[in-house]
């Protein structure tokens, strides 16, 4: 088990994932309200922490079907524990070794594509499981341009690599992606980050 994977079975154990659900869901739910599911469509959530996103896509009417993936195995024991449709599906995996052979609609990835490093490999794999014209969907609060935030891979001394924006976009654009960034700020939140600069999310198409 590597050290990002440890890192998050202890988050897990300690109810940390819980703590994120609350941090992370009003940007996240803001920016999901602007996405129209008119379609039938499958769903990747890649990092998805104990499935609390994938939860609420699997209720979506037009959802056929939610996965979700984690390499770490006590995150994935809580999302298995918190199911509530047959349509959620979990995987303890990272995106790296997961050998998935299938194509989605729309993959999604919230604070944990930076985990990758370097990233690239990790968004060339997701640009192959998409299929055309699917949507991948990538929120990150640790980009360069968050000066209150890029102190954290020294906090975790755990790999991460961190970006600026204009680098984020560039990244996507060489991948492949036709791209469009957004950024959701919490005006109510508590932590500086999420009020001042809030959360980058990439929006990559494939075409």
């Amino acid at each position: 088990m590597d050290k990002t994977a440890r890192v998050f079975d202890r988050w897990a154990t300690a109810g940390r994932s819980e703590e994120m659900e609350e941090g992370h869901g009003v940007t996240v739910g803001k920016f999901l309200d602007r996405i129209s599911f008119g379609k039938p469509f499958s769903f990747l959530d890649i990092g998805c922490g104990n499935g609390w996103v994938v939860r609420k896509i699997a209720q979506l009417p037009k959802c056929k079907r939610a996965v979700g993936i984690d390499k770490s195995k006590n995150m994935i024991k809580r999302a298995i524990a918190k199911k509530v449709s047959i349509k959620e599906e979990y995987s303890c995996t990272s995106l790296e070794s997961w050998r998935y052979t299938g194509k989605f609609d729309v993959i999604f990835s919230m604070e944990s594509l930076y985990y990758s490093v370097p990233m690239e490999p990790s968004l060339t794999k997701v640009f192959k499981m998409l299929r055309t014209g699917g949507f991948f969907y990538c929120g990150t609060d640790f980009y360069s341009d968050n000066h209150l935030t890029k102190r954290w891979a020294k906090v975790m001394k755990i790999p991460m690599d961190l970006r600026s924006k204009a680098e984020w976009r560039k990244m996507f654009k060489e991948a492949g992606f036709k791209t469009i960034v957004k950024q959701v700020k919490d005006p109510n939140h508590r932590a500086k980050w999420k009020r001042e600069f809030g959360t980058l999310f990439m929006i990559g198409k494939k075409n």
